[in-house]
């Protein structure tokens, strides 16, 4: 599967605990745009999900 994801868009992805989940990010450079990775999920957060 491929996401794109507009410049300037924060957004989250992420994978169940019964799942797996592989992810290859390719920035592409731009004027006034940014990238800013978001928190982690802490243990405790992960281990509630379904």
């Amino acid at each position: 599967m491929v996401i794109t994801i507009p410049a300037n868009v924060k957004h989250w992805h992420g994978a169940k605990k019964d799942s797996w989940f592989s992810h290859l990010a390719i920035e592409v450079p731009g004027e006034e745009i940014s990238n800013e990775w978001c928190e982690e999920v802490k243990d405790e957060e992960y281990e509630r999900l379904d």
